[in-house]
């Protein structure tokens, strides 16, 4: 029997953290508009930032539907999966905000990744979700799955894209300034990588 949580911590957080994929589903407010899911990888790309946040790392790709539903209208769901160990499935029902590189929240957000390299992988925005539902249930039916590693191909397509090219392959693709449904999704030209802070310098004679 599934159960529902105020918080994601202890047993839940630490289950959300080990896993190695999740699942996003978003969708617009149109009745006849297109539900978007997406598999979600690469080890330290997301993040709980605390008991009723999560953040994740969103990457150059093809499309942007989860950044245009989420401008449009917020709603977010994200589902964890045990395709090893004990079964369970946890989702997290919630708010959703794409948070772009001219945000003051930025570098903030992005120290909770350290093991991305951003500038590997074409980084477009930080997705960050405000848990309003937190339930879990048994999982009996999902499959035993083993984990081999990350696959290198995001990171060895996108290594060597500048702000520049990016800008260009995002605009070369029908559904990263649009959703499919016609929705604002990427804001092009994307603001450019911010510097980051540097320490501050202690004054002569400290």
């Amino acid at each position: 029997m599934g159960k529902s949580y105020e918080r994601i911590d202890g047993r839940l957080r630490t289950f959300i953290e080990e896993q190695r994929v999740f699942f996003t589903a978003t969708a617009p407010l149109a009745g006849d508009g297109t539900v978007n899911l997406s598999p979600k990888g690469l080890t330290g790309s997301l993040a709980v930032l605390d008991d009723r946040t999560v953040a994740y790392l969103d990457f150059a790709g093809s499309h942007a539907e989860t950044i245009a539903h989420l401008r449009e209208n917020g709603r977010i769901t994200l589902m964890w999966c045990a395709f090893s160990g004990p079964p369970a499935i946890v989702r997290v029902h919630g708010r959703g905000e794409p948070v772009f590189r001219d945000d003051p929240r930025w570098h903030g957000l992005l120290a909770h990744f350290p093991a991305i390299d951003p500038a590997d992988h074409g980084l477009r925005a930080i997705i960050v979700v405000t848990a309003e539902h937190i339930r879990d249930s048994c999982g009996f039916a999902v499959p035993y799955l083993s984990y081999e590693g990350d696959r290198p191909l995001h990171a060895s397509r996108f290594a060597r894209e500048t702000d520049e090219t990016l800008d260009a392959y995002f605009r070369a693709r029908t559904h990263n300034g649009t959703s499919i449904d016609g929705l604002p999704a990427l804001p092009l030209p994307l603001p450019p990588t911010p510097p980051a802070p540097t320490a501050p310098t202690a004054p002569p004679g400290a």
